[in-house]
């Protein structure tokens, strides 16, 4: 791990761009249990996801978690970790008490770096990161990229995103938006086979866009955000983030080039990240 890791300098949102990534780890997986412990290479899937996020600018990464197995497994690999509540209902809450835990000033930035994605981008966590110092009407940050297929626009778990001309969030859903009433035919979708559809990106002018799991905070509103009424949107679409919208708080969102790489959520997702780090 770098020099970026030490522990008594957090990070801070200044002109330089400093900020601190925050990766929550909770043991409890119904599709993969206890997945932040999972071997890839060699190496617990956690520490790897750290590894990566320390190839940012980010002057401080620490894991965030619910059992003191990750604890063991981090500090084994020199790997900041901390240990929260158990019983937290998201990733938000525990972060929120992360953000105390390490003393964070309400205008530090903080970036949430999912424990399951071991082959994030360190450029995209940068990229999120730098929303926040520059967008001073948003309240968080996040990322998407353009939908380039028929199934991935249909896909409920592929969620997407509609931007507004200031480039902020305008709507998440696991719907297929926005739907080009005059530009597809009905077999389209419903989902009518790749080679018969019209191209995506061609579609309206411009293409969907897949939201991508990372995002930013000012530590001051993730401590605030888990108090949130909850959204009816969010309870609908069960996407947490509608919550941010629904109380008027803007989404700033960084538009990447290409696809970030592939996340674990269940056993087959393990095996496919194993094999790309053979």
């Amino acid at each position: 791990m770098s020099a970026a890791t030490d522990p008594g300098t957090p990070g801070v949102a200044t002109a330089s761009g400093r900020f601190t990534v925050l990766i929550p780890a909770r043991m409890a997986s119904s599709r993969l249990p206890d997945k932040p412990l999972a071997d890839i290479a060699g190496l617990p899937m956690v520490v790897r996801v750290a590894q990566r996020a320390a190839q940012s600018a980010a002057a401080c990464v620490v894991v965030a978690a619910d059992d003191p197995r990750i604890l063991q497994a981090c500090a084994a690999h020199g790997v900041q970790a901390i240990l929260t509540r158990a019983d937290h209902p998201s990733g938000s809450d525990r972060l929120a008490e992360a953000c105390t835990q390490l003393g964070l000033d309400g205008d530090d930035v903080v970036v949430n770096v999912q424990g399951d994605e071991p082959l994030i981008d360190p450029g995209l966590i940068d990229a999120v990161a730098a929303l926040l110092p520059t967008r001073t009407e948003a309240s968080m940050g996040t990322a998407a990229h353009a939908i380039a297929s028929l199934a991935d626009y249909t896909n409920p778990n592929v969620v997407k995103v509609v931007l507004d001309a200031r480039g902020l969030a305008h709507y998440f859903s696991r719907a297929p938006i926005p739907f080009a009433r005059d530009h597809a035919g009905l077999a389209w979708w419903q989902g009518a086979a790749e080679a018969a559809a019209p191209d995506v990106a061609a579609l309206a002018g411009f293409a969907p866009l897949r939201h991508v799991g990372i995002y930013s905070y000012r530590a001051g509103f993730l401590r605030q955000f888990p108090a949130l009424t909850p959204a009816p949107t969010e309870a609908v679409e069960a996407l947490e983030q509608l919550r941010a919208l629904w109380h008027g708080h803007g989404i700033a969102v960084h538009v990447a080039d290409t696809a970030p790489g592939p996340g674990v959520d269940t056993p087959e997702d393990l095996e496919r990240v194993r094999a790309l780090f053979r």
